[in-house]
């Protein structure tokens, strides 16, 4: 199954065109599923058809979801109690019931994440599109699975769960009472369900289309989205520009705003593939109209994002880690090593990855950021490289 994200700036017609795209492979001929979190069903404002918490045919062999963060959010937090009675009644703590639960702040992002997954595994539709939220949200949305990943693995070590029969004699030595075992089979059950998620943002078959209106703010955007989606190493196929106005129109006071548009396009193609999308001059409802927008299809490849380490040590006695990094600046650039992990801060994104194994017998000798590349040396360590004679 491919899998389309759709995101841009707010207020930029993402949505309309993640419902768009989705009709227009329906109606090629490809098996569609269009996905979103938006609390209002604006999805379903552009389709023609309201969507909701069950999945509704929008089209034929289009299908359309709107899951129910509410719902979600009820169903993991009374099972949370469940499986934690034993400590809540030691507590005195009173039980919430499921009518009294309200969805905290993040729960649709949450739920869009779990219909990503459950999606994905139900192998039910060759194109699943999804309407992401605005770019900022979305790319922290993109993150999460990996960085969730992370925190449980730090708090709750995998390996620590073969100590078992030793917990009561290491909590009567430590005077505190170790994790309970339904504590770790939590863990374990987060820990499954974020690696299908990472493992469908992170597929070869998973692409990042940015949809944008050409100006000023949407360049900033598209800008600021690059650097964000490189640092997580994933793959954008097109800059959509949407509501672009026409060149020849006999209103003279669409000149400034047809030349904005002109010069961000002309940015944007140096470093992207950029398709247009015409203003219908109104907002879009209805199978009609986004067939009218004439969008481009949602079956393009993009090139592999990789990070490569080059061999250096005959000429300069390093090893070069790239990482592309797009539209960097070298002031807000930070890295810090910390074992064999590397956090790499760039603008307002920060992400901590494993160093390759090679790596983590080296220390950190420099780096520098050229051609949109960052470039770390790493210096084998004496006392972990192999030595040859």
């Amino acid at each position: 199954m491919r899998t389309l994200l759709i995101t841009g700036p707010g207020g930029s017609g993402r949505t309309t065109l993640a419902a768009a795209t989705a009709l227009a492979a329906a109606a090629d001929g490809t098996d569609t599923l269009v996905l979103s979190a938006d609390p209002t069903d604006t999805l379903g404002a552009a389709l023609g058809v309201p969507t909701g918490p069950a999945p509704v045919q929008a089209a034929p062999r289009l299908t359309a979801w709107r899951p129910d963060p509410a719902e979600d959010f009820r169903k993991d937090l009374t099972a949370l109690q469940d499986r934690a009675s034993s400590a809540l009644d030691l507590l005195g703590a009173s039980r919430l019931d499921p009518e009294e639960l309200t969805p905290l702040p993040g729960a649709e992002e949450l739920a869009l994440l779990r219909a990503l997954r459950d999606a994905a595994l139900a192998e039910r539709h060759d194109l699943l599109v999804v309407d992401l939220p605005p770019v900022p949200q979305a790319l922290a949305l993109l993150a999460l699975p990996e960085e969730l990943r992370r925190y449980l693995r730090r708090l709750l070590p995998p390996e620590r769960q073969a100590a078992r029969a030793l917990r009561p004699v290491l909590g009567r030595l430590a005077g505190v009472p170790m994790p309970a075992e339904w504590l770790y089979e939590t863990a374990a059950r987060w820990d499954l369900e974020l690696a299908a998620v990472e493992a469908v943002v992170a597929d070869r078959d998973t692409v990042v289309r940015l949809v944008a209106e050409p100006g000023p703010a949407g360049a900033d955007a598209v800008r600021t989205a690059g650097l964000g989606l490189a640092l997580r190493g994933l793959r954008t196929d097109l800059v959509v520009a949407n509501r672009v106005l026409p060149e020849a129109s006999p209103d003279t006071w669409l000149a400034g705003p047809v030349a904005q548009q002109r010069k961000t396009l002309e940015e944007w193609r140096e470093s992207y593939e950029v398709r247009t999308v015409a203003h219908l001059g109104r907002d879009p409802r209805g199978g009609d109209d986004l067939t009218a927008l004439a969008v481009p299809g949602a079956g393009r490849d993009a090139p592999v994002v990789e990070w490569p380490v080059t061999d250096r040590l005959g000429a300069d006695g390093v090893l070069v880690w790239h990482i592309p990094l797009p539209g960097a600046i070298r002031d807000e650039l930070d890295l810090v090593r910390r074992g064999d992990e590397l956090a790499v801060t760039a603008g307002r994104f920060r992400r901590i990855v494993p160093l390759p194994s090679a790596l983590r017998r080296c220390t950190v000798d420099g780096a520098a950021l050229r051609e949109d590349e960052l470039r770390i040396r790493f210096a084998p360590d004496p006392k972990l490289w192999p030595q040859t004679r």
